[in-house]
């Protein structure tokens, strides 16, 4: 699956504990990636300044669904999910 133009759910809904490039204490889960467009694209998309995370990151309709409301929840509770107890 391609990522879907406009979405940008996975630079919003989870948590990334190390710090990067314009973020140097991370990204807190439920906030917008600062490299986040107002077109909903990552500004580092091919940077080598992009975290590890997200460019590992592969759409999935698994994760993603069918919209970006269903990828926002969808991430959302992997976020909560991968919580340590």
């Amino acid at each position: 699956m391609q990522c879907r133009a406009g979405c940008g759910a996975c630079c919003v809904a989870p948590s990334i504990v190390t710090p990067f490039w314009g973020m140097p204490r991370g990204k807190p889960a439920g906030v917008a990636c600062v490299h986040l467009t107002p077109e909903r694209l990552c500004a580092l998309f091919g940077d080598p300044r992009r975290p590890d995370v997200c460019s590992a990151f592969q759409a999935d309709i698994a994760v993603c669904g069918d919209s970006r409301a269903a990828a926002l929840a969808n991430l959302e509770q992997l976020e909560i999910l991968s919580r340590p107890d």
